[in-house]
């Protein structure tokens, strides 16, 4: 019989147990490699249906909502009316309307419904459904210049919101026109209620304060909160909307720059005359200063009743600033000077201090004016409670009767 040594049995078995570990192993590692292929594929599928489905939504979305073209974009509490889709912007709710609702509610643009004309257009009065009354400003952009303000306006009045800035509600692009749709703004601008036909008379001393604080804090906003801040670069009185309570909101951001890193002495030149500070206009420097002193002369125009630049002569104009400013300082010449409708009406020691703010917005040197949150700390004391302010007015008490 055969004998077997021990130490070869031994050897055997280590050598069986070996390649049976290796077995199982190499059947793992196929089970292993099987399922994450299984994974990748099954994602692969997923990716190649989210992209397919993705385009055909969007096709069919933009044969529904041609928004570059003709789209008109709503604020939430104008998602009532006839939405033909609903889109997330920014975290709100937008509704996109057609174009042709403008043209419907303007009687296709009647001159019977124009508010005012700008630099590029008209604005037209609009009522949608449920008698909502709206503000539409159509812009003829065959130029640059036009295209760009219509694009920076949408652009910061979308992304900005204020009490005392205009509100934005759409939107609309048709051929070379463009629109942008505001809330209106019953009282019209401040320019039509001090210089039109009422001649501000509808303005009383405390409600020109108010209007100067709600600008102040319009201002105060875009220069202090917004980050980046932003310079207006277009202050003026027609550009300040008045509502059916007189509460004031700046408007017009087409000129409107964002004050970052951007180079701003090679922006070209645009202002009003009258409002343009010298600095931006000699030597083309611009901050926020610059809006202070435009905030200056609507401060002037408050107080005197005056526009900034009056016509002396068919070839000779002298600015407000120039003309006011020998009154401004002197104490026994301010009151004679002061807007016939409103003399006489006002605390002396506030009509004083008015005039101080005012000149120090329309200083010559940057530097020497102040920034616009202490043009505001300086007029929120002269603003009544009701209005906005800390003014606590005393009603006065009529004499009582002499004792004898």
């Amino acid at each position: 019989m055969a004998s077997f040594s021990p130490g070869i049995q031994m050897d055997s078995d280590e050598q069986q147990h070996k390649m049976h570990t290796h077995h199982r192993m190499l059947i793992a590692l196929t089970v292993a490699c099987s399922a994450l292929g299984a994974i990748v594929f099954g994602l692969l599928c997923l990716w190649f249906y989210h992209l397919k489905y993705s385009h055909k939504s969007s096709n069919k979305n933009a044969k529904k909502s041609p928004d570059a073209e003709n789209g008109f974009v709503l604020s939430p509490f104008l998602g009532k009316f006839n939405s033909v889709r609903m889109v997330s912007k920014k975290g709100s709710v937008s509704s996109f309307l057609d174009y042709k609702l403008l043209e419907k509610t303007t009687d296709n643009f009647h001159e019977s419904n124009i508010l005012g004309e700008g630099g590029f257009g008209c604005v037209y009065k609009a009522r949608l459904d449920d008698n909502l009354e709206v503000a539409v400003k159509k812009m003829n952009c065959l130029t640059q210049d036009a295209g760009k303000e219509f694009e920076n306006e949408v652009n910061l009045l979308c992304s900005i919101q204020h009490p005392n800035i205009i509100s934005i509600l759409g939107y609309s692009v048709n051929g070379d026109s463009r629109f942008i749709v505001y809330e209106l703004m019953h009282n019209g601008s401040l320019e039509t209620q001090l210089h039109g036909p009422s001649r501000g008379s509808a303005l009383t001393w405390h409600m020109r304060m108010k209007i100067a604080l709600d600008t102040a804090r319009g201002l105060e906003y875009l220069h202090e909160h917004c980050n980046p801040p932003v310079i207006h670069r277009d202050l003026k009185s027609s550009n300040i909307l008045l509502d059916s309570n007189f509460n004031a909101k700046i408007s017009d951001f087409g000129l409107a720059i964002v004050d970052g890193t951007q180079n701003k002495n090679n922006l070209k030149l645009s202002g009003t005359l009258g409002y343009v500070a010298p600095e931006y206009l000699l030597d083309g420097k611009l901050t926020d200063k610059s809006d202070v002193y435009a905030f200056g002369v609507v401060l002037l125009e408050l107080l005197l009743g005056k526009r900034p630049v009056e016509k002396l002569a068919p070839a000779q104009c002298q600015s407000i600033v120039t003309w006011a400013m020998p009154h401004l300082t002197d104490r026994s010449k301010l009151p004679t000077i002061v807007d016939p409708v409103i003399k006489n009406t006002m605390d002396l020691k506030h009509l004083y201090q008015v005039a101080a703010v005012a000149v120090l917005c329309v200083q010559p040197e940057p530097s020497y004016r102040p920034l616009i949150t202490d043009v505001l700390h300086s007029l929120v004391p002269l603003v009544p409670v009701e209005l906005g302010g800390t003014l606590r007015i005393t009603p006065s008490v009529p004499p009582g009767p002499v004792d004898t």
